[in-house]
């Protein structure tokens, strides 16, 4: 005789059965009902899963001020900090669901500090936009004018003189070369892109990313 499927669910690959003590706790762990539908508690488990490891992305400035400010647990941060060093496979699989499981025992207000700090960091700020904007307009602006080039040096007097006029001359070099050939979109070179890492990085000396910021694509 055949026995009947049981009932459950999948969690991040792991069945679930309907009923278990593993339901049960999981339904705990989310403040919700026992009645709770197996489908909206599968999508809050998987999404506390995913904000678990999102955290394993968050810079150390904004995980110091979830600790902080917001009380984030010890056993999270040590947990997240483990996962990091996880190479194996199967090991870090494993310690991502752990994380998950303390995920789901945050208070609501310390999620909605989580996720608030993710967006944070996947926004710039506004003074990182200010100096993105600034950049653009100098090295415009040394391209296009000799002059410019000694009022930048009063901003940065410990600029690379002999380098930097180096790649003002090739940048328009390349810009020439594209507009000697009709119908070609202007595209501009290393050089072009060289100033602007310079201009970046002068004028957010204290930036560890600028070294590494790039500009808008061109269309």
């Amino acid at each position: 005789m055949s026995r009947k499927p049981t009932k459950g669910y999948f969690v991040r690959g792991q069945f679930i059965a309907e009923g278990s003590e593993l339901d049960l706790e999981l339904k705990r762990e989310l403040k919700g009902s026992v009645d709770m539908s197996k489908t909206d508690l599968k999508k809050e488990s998987d999404r506390l899963q995913l904000l678990g490891e999102n955290l394993l992305t968050l810079n150390a400035g904004l995980m110091t001020r979830l600790i902080e400010t917001h009380g984030l647990s010890e056993k999270l941060v040590d947990a997240v900090a483990d996962a990091k060093r996880i190479t194996n496979f199967e090991g870090r699989r494993r310690q991502m669901q752990f994380i998950g499981k303390l995920m789901r025992k945050l208070d609501d207000g310390v999620i909605s500090a989580v996720e608030a700090a993710l967006e944070e960091q996947r926004k710039p700020s506004a003074q990182a936009t200010l100096a993105l904007h600034q950049a653009e307009q100098w090295r415009d602006k040394l391209v296009a004018d000799d002059d410019a080039l000694t009022r930048w040096l009063e901003q940065d007097p410990a600029a690379d003189v002999q380098h930097l006029r180096a790649l003002i001359r090739q940048a328009r070099k390349d810009a020439q070369a594209v507009t000697e050939r009709p119908g070609e979109a202007l595209r501009h070179g290393k050089a072009y892109r060289e100033i602007f890492q310079i201009v970046r990085t002068a004028l957010t000396p204290n930036d560890a990313s600028a070294d590494n910021a790039e500009e808008p694509l061109e269309d």
